[in-house]
């Protein structure tokens, strides 16, 4: 099956809303975990950029997991952003977590950071090399880098069914952005093409029945 582009953008108040609502708490765990898993030596400190964050659970996860790093995200989105807004106020992270409304490539933040995390972002880009330049241009030697994304399904058929599987009791703006995120999404061997092209020596992997992972440290 075909790669079936979907909005780069998720703009609209009700699927900020519906995002911030939902339980995305496994995916997001494993997501920790994996980083963990990856990076076991990681000694906590440091800038960490997560691109493509929403409504940044994962970034308000990895700062409480990490309290000594300093947080940026960035999505193109406002409406992604609100919820994850206030729940850092209400933490009080403002301090430690600052979130930006931005659009790839970051031409202003080149060479900060010694983490990069990113989940679900790669499959929303119409032009995936986006990614792959903004994280070569944000990094420091030693970078711990971490993407996470969903792998295409061979067919519609596949992808319906993993909708039903994991989003049966989800509003239907979820289910549908679901469905139309797995048709857009990116087969390993085409992010390992792009790896290769964008020449990064990074690691790309299948890690569950929906997901595949991008991991490993930069050195410059």
């Amino acid at each position: 099956m075909d790669r079936i582009l979907e909005p780069e953008l998720m703009e609209e108040e009700e699927q900020g809303q519906a995002y911030a609502q939902a339980d995305f708490s496994g995916p997001n765990i494993q997501f920790l975990h994996l980083f963990e898993e990856k990076f076991p030596g990681f000694s906590g400190n440091g800038r960490v950029l997560d691109l493509g964050c929403g409504p940044a659970d994962i970034l308000i996860r990895f700062a409480r997991r990490y309290p000594d790093c300093q947080c940026v995200g960035i999505d193109g989105a406002e409406a992604m952003l609100a919820p994850g807004r206030r729940v850092i106020e209400e933490e009080n992270l403002a301090h430690r977590i600052s979130l930006h409304c931005q659009c790839l490539p970051l031409h202003d933040r080149k060479g900060s950071f010694q983490v990069i995390l990113s989940n679900s972002l790669l499959h929303h880009l119409h032009r995936p090399n986006v990614l792959w330049q903004t994280i070569s241009d944000c990094t420091v030697s030693g970078c711990a880098i971490l993407v996470m994304d969903l792998f295409r399904p061979e067919s519609k058929e596949a992808a319906c069914n993993i909708v039903t599987t994991y989003a049966a009791n989800e509003p239907k703006v979820l289910q549908t952005d679901f469905y139309n995120s797995l048709l857009a999404a990116f087969r390993v061997d085409e992010v390992r093409r792009q790896l290769q092209q964008s020449g990064l020596a990074l690691h790309c992997e299948e890690v569950s029945d929906r997901h595949l992972a991008v991991w490993g440290t930069i050195s410059i």
